[in-house]
């Protein structure tokens, strides 16, 4: 039988539920459990695939084009789990889903009411995931805090899971904030005591209490934390301020957090200490070797979170060449206003992410010229391999009324363009170029290089393509296009020879990028600009 831990969190938002639960799937899997994740949010929308990125954060896509919330990434990355449109669900999801039914008359003329309809359908959705997996260990994480009015159908619909599935195969972690309070010099647990009240006021009693702090906690302090909240001390886990999100598997290996689960499920599984976690990525994270300065030019700079995979595939691909990468965020507004010279003088790489509409879209081009003519190895994703065609057909093809027909409905040169069976759609959501699709790779390009075969795939999420009929004369001009999706001679990957690493791509690679295993094409950028840096 499939077993079950649910993860809440109190006291504030933003302690690292996602961290926490691929954490607790990173160790449990290295005890040869096949896992799978579920990330639960109560927001009202359907899926984050029209939200601002400023309010958000990433939208996370997974093969099956499913647009979900970026702590599906933090799941893959961790661990080998594979994330699907049955690993996500909303409140707009589940209320859509039983308000359908009724509009139907499935329920036969009953009255809809959260229990137990909306909670059966979210316990539903969960065992899908389960059932779809074929996971020994499902793993879900509740969005918001613990008291949030949004989030209750959630946790009731994990305090029934227990009595459905039985004491021993259902576990409950809370992740709560041990604060140190400085004028008083003392750790506070209260606002912990307050938060595991609240939980047990709703059903459920935790299991394990995993305590972020930024001071170590002492035996005594445990005990009261174990005495107050009704949890075994052993279970009183400590989440201190780590240098690397890659350590927290190893912070709680080294408290035998899978040991605690894994008998409160009565489960037995070889040992195993992680070693190649611990030498692979985190001392090659925490002791790098070189240092380069690589520049992030986009349009939601704003928020940390707007390009989060892309963070992370970069730090993937520093420890990957045994280099400390530090992330120079420009706004391309600011590039627009003051030049490119003014904020890229100093980089020896450049990175130019995706997005949507027109702000900042000059400024992009810009930087990307900027690449091209100095030499300075650069990787455009998404829009920003839009921009770099726009800005080579403008700057070397003579095509300055070069566009994007989303830009500019009526531009002269439409570059970019929508495909014929895009132009008729009225929804936002869900109606993109969406998931996986194959790409074929020219032989003897910079890409079949780097990937080093003919066949990939890779995930998408754009409305928007390149114009073949601009590529004979882009081609003229010294473009290579060596990527196309074959079924439909659809432009995936373009390059420019004699350059010391010049390549865009149509897809996000950042969402399969690994902290053992990093993306090829963000490996070798890497690898490019430490040669650039050298030089600098």
């Amino acid at each position: 039988m499939t077993k079950y831990i649910f993860t809440t969190g109190g006291v504030i938002s933003s302690l690292g539920k996602g961290i926490a639960s691929a954490s607790i799937g990173k160790i449990l899997e290295s005890r040869g459990f096949k896992i799978a994740l579920v990330k639960l949010d109560p927001y009202i929308n359907v899926d984050p695939g029209t939200m601002n990125p400023f309010q958000h954060g990433e939208v996370y896509v997974t093969d099956d084009g499913a647009e979900t919330d970026l702590d599906l990434g933090h799941y893959e990355r961790f661990t080998d789990a594979k994330t699907t449109k049955f690993s996500n669900a909303t409140t707009g999801q589940v209320y859509n889903a039983v308000i359908s039914r009724e509009r139907r008359g499935d329920y036969l003329g009953k009255t809809i009411q959260v229990i137990p309809h909306i909670t059966n359908e979210i316990k539903d959705r969960v065992k899908k995931a389960a059932h779809a997996s074929g996971a020994d260990i499902v793993i879900v994480e509740i969005g918001g805090t613990v008291g949030d009015i949004e989030s209750l159908p959630f946790v009731e619909a994990a305090r029934q899971f227990r009595i459905d599935t039985g004491y021993h195969d259902t576990l409950y972690v809370h992740l709560t904030l041990i604060p140190f309070v400085k004028s008083a010099g003392e750790i506070k647990t209260k606002p912990t005591q307050h938060s595991v009240g609240k939980l047990r006021e709703i059903g459920i009693q935790p299991d394990i209490l995993i305590c972020r702090t930024e001071k170590p906690l002492s035996d005594e302090i445990k005990e009261k934390i174990s005495l107050f909240c009704n949890v075994k001390k052993e279970a009183v886990i400590e989440a201190p301020d780590a240098e690397t999100i890659y350590q927290v598997p190893l912070i709680f290996k080294d408290q035998h957090l899978d040991k605690i689960v894994l008998d409160h499920f009565q489960m037995r599984a070889k040992t195993t200490d992680l070693k190649d976690w611990r030498k692979k990525v985190v001392e090659k994270a925490l002791h790098p070797k070189h240092r380069i300065t690589v520049a992030v030019v986009g349009k939601y700079i704003g928020l940390q979170d707007a390009y989060k995979s892309i963070y992370e595939s970069l730090h993937h691909a520093g420890i990957h060449n045994d280099t400390k990468v530090i992330f120079k965020k420009v706004d391309s507004e600011d590039i627009e206003k003051g030049g490119a010279d003014k904020f890229l003088s100093d980089v020896s790489g450049i990175l130019v992410p995706g997005g949507f509409g027109y702000r900042g879209i000059e400024g992009k081009i810009a930087t990307i010229r900027y690449a091209r003519e100095n030499n300075i190895p650069f990787l455009g994703l998404c829009l920003g391999m839009q921009c770099a065609v726009i800005e080579f057909a403008r700057n070397k093809c003579g095509l300055k009324d070069a566009n994007s027909t989303e830009f500019k409905l009526k531009a002269k040169h439409p570059i970019i363009s929508l495909l014929e069976e895009q132009r008729g759609i009225k929804d936002m959501g869900g109606t993109m170029r969406l998931g996986a699709y194959p790409c074929k790779i020219k032989k003897g390009t910079l890409a079949r290089k780097v990937y080093g075969k003919e066949r990939i795939s890779e995930r998408h999420r754009h409305r928007y393509e390149f114009n073949n009929k601009y590529r004979a004369l882009l081609t003229k001009k010294g473009m290579v296009f060596s990527g196309t999706y074959p079924e439909k001679n659809l432009i995936e990957i373009v390059e420019i020879k004699d350059h010391p690493y010049f390549i865009a791509v149509q897809y996000h690679p950042e969402f399969k990028s690994k902290p053992d295993k990093a993306h090829p094409l963000f490996r070798d950028f890497i690898k490019a600009s430490l040669k650039v840096g050298a030089l600098l």
